[in-house]
């Protein structure tokens, strides 16, 4: 018999609704832990500005990973490849 999950009510105030921006991550772990820093890179600054620290268990870093890797699937099966800009791409071979 398939039992359906009850919905989960998520609750957002207006300022978590507007969100943050960051342009970069710095992700550390413990044994016990995962910590993401959500970083701001502003142009021609030595330092990035941690805006919002997630702190999360080992299995929820996991189901993180597969939330992202289907979503991003998803993403370039719709829009298409998500290009990475500021890494040397090699080529192997002549032109």
């Amino acid at each position: 018999m398939n039992e359906k999950k009850p919905q989960i009510q998520i609750e957002i105030s207006p300022e978590q609704a507007e969100g943050v921006y960051a342009n970069g991550v710095g992700i550390n772990h413990t044994p016990s832990e995962f910590i993401l820093d959500f970083l701001r890179f502003l142009p021609g600054a030595q330092k990035a500005k941690v805006f919002s620290r997630i702190i999360m268990t080992p299995q929820n870093a996991q189901i993180l990973r597969n939330a992202l890797e289907e979503n991003l699937r998803k993403y370039e099966e719709r829009f298409g490849k998500i290009k990475i800009f500021g890494k040397e791409q090699k080529e192997i071979g002549f032109k």
